[in-house]
């Protein structure tokens, strides 16, 4: 039966490579796959295809690329596919229900977190954000409103101290496109109940914004630590000391205790010590604009007199 299906895909970012990756090398290899439109980015803003979009070409796969998923155009364009199944991971717009309707078999969604908690676009930042001691994946049922469709199966993970965001996507992409293969077979033969998520429980993760990554000096050593970790690697932990704009890339948790006014450098070594709302911030790496990362020891030999000198939170 699985030979005979026509799988669509719906994805995006490096977060949704894994799940097509597993698909293409399964019984279940998409006919096309639905993705963003090519966009510019990076220092050059040179114009670049989704990774989802590489992936399928580079094994001989259709990529539908609609500015708008809900115009007519794409919707009799998707449509014309015939799906018996369709796939969703971070693929960045709603599927509107006459696209959920087409497939005899439905819709399924791997989603970067344990629903109902941090339903929305940017899960894994807020999971590291508000200190979760683990977050997970979802397959659930695609519907018409964000990230509420009943759950399949579900698979946690605790988050690394340390753990930035980048590395806890990479980690639950590939832990995603596990347990999706895992579901398919037992959803294909009706034995996978469907657990309605409790709304009651449920909260909310919205888009991350580029002005999300100031750091606000006043809050305690721990927020920043977590936040430092939560907006790594984009869209990065900013501040400016002077009138440059650095970007934190790693720090920890100090001393407990500073009598000096919050974003103040009290200290060097191997880390840069700043004080904070709450307790002190042991800086590991940083990159000042158009530079490289560096170690903290790099970054102070680079600089003069940094003791008392003070971060401060970029202005708008």
């Amino acid at each position: 039966m699985s030979d005979e299906l026509r799988v669509l895909f719906y994805g995006s970012p490096d977060f949704a490579v894994p799940t097509l990756q597993a698909l293409i090398d399964s019984p279940w290899r998409p006919v096309a796959v639905v993705t963003q439109p090519d966009a510019r980015a990076g220092r050059g803003r040179t114009v670049r295809p989704p990774p989802v979009k590489e992936l399928a070409e580079s094994h001989g796969i259709p990529a539908i690329q609609p500015a708008r998923l809900r115009e007519r155009a794409a919707i009799a364009q998707i449509a014309s596919l015939r799906p018996d199944l369709q796939i969703v991971a971070a693929y960045g717009q709603i599927i509107p229900k006459r696209l959920l309707d087409l497939p005899r078999l439905g819709s399924l969604n791997v989603h970067a977190s344990l629903l109902p908690r941090w339903r929305g676009a940017s899960p894994i930042s807020a999971a590291i954000l508000h200190g979760d001691a683990e977050t997970g994946v979802t397959i659930m049922l695609v519907d018409e409103t964000e990230d509420t469709g009943a759950i399949l199966r579900q698979r946690s993970t605790p988050i690394g101290d340390s753990e930035h965001a980048g590395d806890l996507s990479d980690r639950l992409a590939v832990l995603g496109a596990q347990l999706l293969t895992e579901t398919i077979p037992d959803w294909l033969e009706g034995n996978v109940p469907t657990t309605p998520q409790d709304d009651a429980l449920a909260t909310r993760a919205r888009r991350v914004s580029k002005a999300q990554g100031k750091i606000d000096w006043s809050k305690s050593a721990e927020q920043i630590a977590r936040h430092v970790r939560a907006y790594t690697p984009w869209p990065g932990a900013s501040t400016t000391l002077g009138e440059r704009t650095v970007r934190v890339a790693a720090a920890a948790v100090g001393k407990p205790t500073s009598s000096e006014a919050p974003g103040t450098i009290t200290a060097l070594g191997s880390a840069i010590v700043v004080a904070t709302g709450a307790g002190q911030l042991d800086v590991q790496r940083l990159q000042r604009a158009g530079k490289r990362e560096m170690s903290a020891e790099e970054f102070a030999r680079g600089a003069r007199d940094l003791v008392g000198q003070r971060f401060e939170s970029p202005v708008a």
